[in-house]
């Protein structure tokens, strides 16, 4: 074989493997630094695709935001309404609320309006908005393994929720019989806030389990909202999706909800100005 047909044999394999590697993977570019993941669990549900959709933000192109009804006297929205008011890429579940329909179960507060002033129990906090050039620009601080009062202070954005894993990396979720859909936010091993979303139900300790086995580099994780309230919603180079949750044992036992319900507070993701 000549060397000229060596090289194109070698050029059209190199091709086909990057092709190759790109169908496979479960990735898709929204924009540079914006992606949506979409995986398979490798333990199924009882009920749906058994799929989990990611919203990868990468914080140097993008930053977080709150947007809570709150904040100006607003009624509760859906996450694709929010997303369309506030011009958000995307738009996830920013906490658990209480029956007032505004207010965050937890600590919630942002520059110039506070939510929620209570500190509770819960061991975590995202955290984002940073006033600080020595702290990452989103994080998820851990009561347990951290010093809340010295990083605290150094975020404008504070929304607190249930852990999901240990500082180092364990599932602290006990099993349980009831299971629901699940919209969670989590870190990765580069920073990245990861948008979580799956509308098959399985209970929490075992969706941890899924996620931890999934190639997320998860390294914090907490919890935000469960059953027909879950919701994710996208829009961003071209793709359009909002994923609703359904199930939840003993109060939505059904896979027929499609539609998603107004919620108080959302965390969005907007393009850095």
């Amino acid at each position: 074989m000549t060397r000229f047909r060596l090289l194109l044999a070698a050029g059209l394999l190199t091709a086909v493997a990057t092709l190759a590697s790109a169908e496979s993977s479960p990735w898709t570019e929204l924009q540079p630094g914006l992606e949506l993941g979409v995986f398979g669990s490798p333990t199924k549900s009882d009920r749906g695709d058994s799929k989990i959709r990611v919203v990868r933000v990468d914080p140097k192109k993008f930053e977080l935001v709150l947007t809570m009804a709150s904040a100006e006297d607003e009624t509760p929205r859906t996450a694709k309404a929010w997303a369309e008011r506030e011009g958000l890429l995307a738009a996830i579940n920013a906490s658990m609320y209480q029956q007032d329909h505004r207010t965050s179960t937890s600590l919630m507060k942002a520059p110039g309006h506070t939510n929620n002033g209570h500190l509770s129990k819960d061991q975590d906090l995202l955290a984002f908005g940073a006033k600080s050039g020595d702290v990452a620009p989103v994080a998820i601080i851990d009561r347990g393994c951290d010093d809340y009062d010295a990083v605290a202070p150094k975020y404008g954005i504070l929304i607190q929720s249930i852990r999901m894993l240990s500082c180092d990396g364990r599932n602290v979720w006990s099993q349980q019989d009831r299971k629901w859909s699940h919209a969670v936010i989590g870190v990765d091993g580069s920073g990245r806030p990861l948008l979580i979303h799956a509308r098959s139900p399985w209970t929490t300790h075992d969706f941890i389990e899924i996620l931890r086995a999934l190639p997320l580099d998860l390294k914090r994780l907490q919890y935000a909202e469960g059953g027909p309230e879950a919701q994710l919603y996208v829009n961003a180079g071209g793709v359009e999706a909002e994923e609703v949750g359904s199930f939840e044992t003993g109060f939505f036992e059904s896979d027929a909800n499609l539609g998603a319900w107004p919620v108080p507070n959302v965390v969005g993701v907007r393009a850095k100005r």
